[in-house]
């Protein structure tokens, strides 16, 4: 194959491709549909010229017809009067009505005959014409609701990947928010602790200050639960001290 060859069938093959890309197959068969309408408009008008032309023959045959009738009477009239002459000049001029009546008869026959012909090429093509216009219209209905569905199809695929996307940006977003909860929580227990330092207090906090801190908390818990004890017991039997500070004074002072 030559490189001619080769560019052309190239050129071919773009060119159809082009085509089928941009052809509606609705467009062609309202095309197709409407050429051959004009087809048929064409047969029926040739049924009616054919049918002109045979009412044509029937109205000469009758005019003939006519003058024969006519000329017969002469000849008789003429043999009455005895102008054997003039009966014959009827009669020879008969004659040649008859003749031209027979040909315009046979012309008739042929008339007759095409046009039933034309008549009935012209309802199997009508009945052609229906049948491809009732599969023009399925066809029709079938490609249209095809392209629906690939474009509800497309279209749903659009929205499926863009799902996807979003999807993933949510699963990121929940993980992040669980990274960001997970180090909260870690710090709240580092501050607990007091292996971080608490920025939001007034003064710098080390792990000895804490541990006094907590001391200082129980004992005075303690000294507090001592204090209700000694209240509950001299609300009992009213021998204790209401409270543990005057308690202890006053045994210092004996004691001295």
């Amino acid at each position: 194959m030559s490189v001619f060859q080769r560019l052309s069938m190239i050129f071919k093959s773009k060119a159809n491709k082009a085509l089928d890309s941009v052809e509606d197959p609705r467009e062609t068969l309202d095309y197709s549909y409407q050429k051959q309408l004009e087809l048929l408009q064409k047969v029926r008008r040739g049924v009616a010229d054919v049918a002109t032309s045979r009412k044509r023959v029937e109205l000469q045959i009758q005019q003939l017809e006519q003058q024969s009738g006519k000329l017969e009477n002469q000849s008789r009239a003429a043999l009455t009067q005895g102008r054997e002459d003039l009966a014959r000049e009827a009669l020879t001029r008969r004659s040649g009505l008859t003749s031209q009546i027979e040909g315009l008869r046979e012309q008739h026959a042929n008339l007759q005959g095409e046009e039933q012909k034309l008549t009935m090429a012209a309802q199997r093509l009508q009945a052609k014409v229906d049948a491809f216009r009732t599969r023009k219209e399925t066809i029709k209905a079938t490609y249209t609701a095809a392209q629906a569905q690939t474009q509800i199809s497309e279209a749903f695929s659009g929205i499926s990947e863009e799902m996807g996307d979003v999807g993933m940006a949510v699963q990121r977003a929940e993980d992040k928010t669980a990274e960001m909860q997970a180090r909260a929580g870690a710090v709240d227990e580092l501050l607990a602790s007091g292996a971080l330092d608490d920025v939001t207090g007034t003064g710098p906090r080390d792990d000895i200050q804490h541990e006094l801190d907590q001391l200082a908390s129980t004992t005075g818990v303690d000294a507090e639960l001592e204090r209700m004890k000694l209240e509950l017991g001299g609300g009992n039997g009213g021998s204790a001290t209401p409270q543990i500070e005057g308690g202890n004074g006053a045994g210092n002072r004996e004691g001295s």
